[in-house]
């Protein structure tokens, strides 16, 4: 591009240059604002931002995460050193982290539960019938006599296993996390909850003779936070591992600082917004402003090289800095715009996915690359122009011998340009394309290993859940598919409760369930212990006496069914949440489902159709509702009894009855929260399968949104660079050359993470996408100065080895220096940070060799009317 072939162009040079001074300042008092911004910014982690709201599963988490409890659980183990449990030291122990646990804020006092919580019972059968109590008697000692008795009220409450390790090494206590303080509304904070964890670790760990172990969701926070502090360190590294290559490359200390110093004004000017706008940063998104540097420094090293060349090329003249600046500028505005215009539509189009962190992802990304426009294409030139070069005498000459040096190496890169190498580099192209597709089929959606990915394996928390699933039969992952039916049904209707028995011995029998629970077998138990203990007695009794009998001693704080027992979860304990292990599981749920759909009561369903549109403002919607509620007869549903009382006699000209109308409907759907989701209504005694809650519901929904979102981003992503290539540069064939290296890099990208046993999910779901984005900045670079050397006439292989000893060399130390500086993350206490790092180097590197190798190579094929020169 010439320095005068664009008005808006010349517009742009003449407004930026003659203002300098005062552009300067603005962007520096800018700058102070966004640091002070920046400053204030705070990691902000919820467990709901991680969950994919609207999905089928996850819309019963919320209709039950209420009754039910959600995903969001603590549980700490307490495990003897040498030993059994029964001992004073470790009841003393045992019941001080319970008291502990109640007083950590955000934590649901009435899920608190351990053997020393009221909610946790024995029943026996004895003479007279049944005989019950705590676990820990309220005349509790820590006497022999005493431990012999709590031993078998643990037996006898059935809790071995799930608060008890099963050789009476350890015992357990959980709880559920809130997402909100519910007095406050305040959210919690899982730094501090972390943080108090800890402390109890340290507290009962130290000096005694019993160990600690904690897991759960905001564990999880709390360590990667820890280990993300380090990400600070290994940023300033890469830093100085940058600068340090920026040098040897530039020869020039200003030239060395001022690409550093516009990125990292990017990166305070990104920080700051996101604080103005009220966001913090997710400790899983904490790499996301060095990538934001990445880019910076990527279009950086392209000005000042583009800003070298001119200098050098003008040296004996009167060319000067700011002269050389300006052409900087008009020759690297247009292809520095499209490729970060594309890099910031790729990163917005990741917002489409509905889990929240991956919004506030796309949120952050697109702010900070749309920044680097600004610091990189305004900053840098302004920058430029102020260097004093009376003294660039030396330096020139060092840079044309380097230049002049590095002719045979550019010479060996630019035969990919012509036969044989094209030929060759399209063979291979071919080959890595199938080699890519067939090896990323084995990449897996979701968590590919046991424990926590994010973690290293040997990381504490991991050794923790490893412990806690090797000592207790129940393991930390569960999930629960809620069983709906009509009101009552756990003692009204023996069809539900055999249909809902015969479900669980189903799952029973799927690979990778460990145990399930369900209130149909501790039906069956006490019934055979009202009888005796009689094992005959042991099954689902039609007598719906019998029924009521045996179920009378279960309250709803067992998680085991609501108030009126219309809902009753089958928990599924699965041996670990490998993506595997949740797809064997779910598709044993739907297979079950399909294979016994339940029917439906029309009438019913047009009853609460209407409740659901009830309008009190409306006369034609009171007599929808009183004709639907009339056809239910004289004796309707339980729950709509009160609706069908409100209706009777009703006079519309009344606004008293209207009212008392309105109330009913009201409370009918405070009671009901499912009622309003539900598309139709149960017949009696049948059983609707929901799907899903428990920390591997989450998982599964997590998965299905993951795995339908992956290719219709990369569609996004690549239609957004096409579009925006074919605008620029006004060549279909030109635009494939620059896409097609970047595809295969996309599919080597997952081949690499199945080799790694990465899986795909919500954290790392957008890396591809954002190693596209700036992978695309290097073709643009590439093909943009080709494209203006094969419109002075050129050929192809003169033209593209005139932009190789210009651009290329630019693209070739970005790519290595990035490299090297994400390379160092593989020291990270992080494993997802370790990860990242391979996987962002590999695509630097590759996207890099894609520009330079595979991109003249296409051009040669597609483009052949260049082979020769004009």
């Amino acid at each position: 591009m010439s320095n005068n072939n664009s008005a808006i162009v010349n517009f742009l040079q003449n407004i930026i240059f003659n203002n300098k001074k005062l552009i300067l300042l603005i962007l520096t008092l800018t700058t102070i604002l966004m640091g002070y911004y920046a400053s204030q910014l705070k990691v902000d982690a919820g467990f709901k931002k991680q969950l994919p709201l609207q999905h089928e599963y996850m819309k019963t988490f919320m209709d039950y995460e209420t009754e039910f409890g959600g995903a969001n659980r603590l549980l700490i183990a307490i495990m003897t050193k040498d030993g059994d449990m029964f001992n004073p030291s470790f009841f003393e122990t045992l019941e001080a982290v319970t008291d502990d646990i109640f007083s950590i804020k955000g934590v649901s006092p009435a899920s608190v539960t351990s053997i020393f919580t009221p909610n946790v019972r024995f029943v026996e059968v004895v003479e007279d019938g049944f005989a019950g109590g705590n676990v820990i008697p309220a005349d509790f000692a820590p006497t022999p006599e005493m431990f012999e008795i709590v031993k078998g009220n643990i037996v006898k409450a059935g809790v071995m296993g799930r608060l008890v390790a099963e050789n009476f090494n350890g015992a357990m206590v959980w709880a559920e996390l809130l997402e909100e303080d519910p007095v406050s509304g305040e959210k919690i904070n899982y730094q501090d909850v972390a943080a108090q964890l800890e402390s109890i670790r340290q507290k009962h760990e130290h000096g005694n003779e019993q160990v600690l172990h904690v897991i759960g969701f905001a564990k999880i926070v709390g360590d990667i936070s820890d280990g993300a502090k380090s990400v600070l360190y290994f940023f300033a590294f890469a830093l100085l591992i940058t600068a340090v290559l920026l040098y040897w490359y530039s020869g020039n200390i200003k030239l060395t600082i001022f690409p550093l110093l516009c990125s990292v004004t990017a990166v305070i000017w990104q920080l700051g917004i996101l604080k103005m706008l009220g966001f913090g940063i997710d400790p899983m998104n904490i790499l996301t402003p060095f990538l934001i540097f990445a880019i910076g420094v990527s279009h950086g090293v392209q000005m000042i090289s583009t800003w070298t060349d001119n200098i050098i090329c003008h040296v004996k003249g009167k060319w000067n800095a700011e002269n050389a600046a300006k052409y900087t500028f008009a020759a690297l505005l247009a292809p520095g715009s499209i490729a970060l215009l594309s890099d910031t539509i790729g990163f917005a189009t990741i917002y489409f996915i509905d889990i929240r962190i991956i919004q506030e992802l796309a949120i952050t990304a697109t702010i900070g690359v749309a920044l680097i426009i600004i610091t990189n294409l305004i900053l840098m030139p302004i920058l430029l122009s102020m260097i004093n070069t009376s003294n660039f005498g030396k330096f020139c000459e060092r840079c044309l011998y380097k230049k002049n040096k590095d002719s045979k190496f550019w010479r060996a890169i630019a035969g990919f340009a012509k036969n044989p190498l094209a030929t060759l580099s399209v063979f291979v192209l071919f080959g890595l394309f199938v080699f890519g597709y067939i090896k990323s089929q084995d990449m897996k959606i979701g968590d590919s290993q046991t424990g926590v990915p994010e973690l290293r394996p040997d990381a504490k928390y991991n050794t923790d859940a490893k412990t806690i699933s090797s000592e207790f039969s129940l393991g930390v992952d569960m999930i629960s598919v809620i069983a709906e039916s009509s009101a009552n049904a756990c003692t009204e209707s023996f069809k539900a409760m055999e249909f809902i028995d015969r479900f669980a011995w189903h799952m029973e029998n799927v690979p990778g369930v460990q145990k399930v629970i369900t209130l149909s077998q501790f039906a069956k138990v006490l019934t055979a212990g009202w009888n005796e203990g009689n094992p005959k007695w042991k099954t689902i009794s039609r007598n719906e006496y019998i029924m009521r009998q045996s179920l009378s001693s279960i309250e709803t704080d067992t998680g085991l069914l609501n108030k009126d027992c219309s809902s009753m979860p089958i928990m599924i304990f699965t041996e670990d949440h490998k993506a595997t292990t949740i797809n064997t599981v779910v598709a044993a749920v739907q297979e079950f489902r399909s294979k016994y759909p339940p029917k439906t009561d029309d009438k019913l369903t047009a009853a609460v159709a209407t409740v659901r549109a009830f309008d009190k403002s409306d006369s034609s919607s009171i007599k929808a509702l009183i004709d639907a509620v009339n056809l239910l007869g004289d004796e309707p549903p339980e729950r709509f009894r009160n609706i069908a009382d409100a209706t009777y006699n009703l006079d519309l000209d009344k606004a008293k009855d209207v009212d008392y109308l309105a109330e009913e409907v009201d409370t009918y759907n405070l009671n009901n929260p499912a009622a309003l989701t539900q598309l139709d209504e149960l017949a009696e005694g049948e059983v609707r399968l929901r799907l899903a809650t428990g920390n591997v519901g989450v998982m599964a929904a997590t998965n299905d949104v993951v795995k339908a979102a992956q290719m219709p981003m990369l569609i996004l992503v690549y239609a957004a660079i096409i579009v925006l290539c074919l605008f620029t540069f006004r060549t279909l064939l030109g635009t494939l050359a620059i896409v097609v290296p970047l595809a295969l890099v996309s599919f080597l990208a997952y081949a690499l993470m199945a080799f790694m046993g990465i899986g795909l999910k919500v954290n790392t779901l957008p890396v591809v996408a954002l190693g596209v984005g700036i992978g695309v900045d290097y073709g643009i670079y590439i093909f943009s100065k080709m494209q203006e050397f094969l419109k002075q006439g050129k050929n192809l292989y003169d033209a593209y080895y005139a932009t190789l000893r210009l651009t290329g060399k630019a693209v070739f130390f970005t790519a290595v220096t990035l490299a090297v500086g994400v390379g160092t993350w593989m020291f990270s206490d992080l494993q997802f940070q370790a990860d990242m790092g391979v996987l962002l180097a590999f695509m630097f590197v590759l996207n890099m060799l894609g520009a330079l190798l595979i991109l003249p190579s296409l051009a040669y094929w597609l483009m052949p009317k260049y082979r020769k020169a004009a």
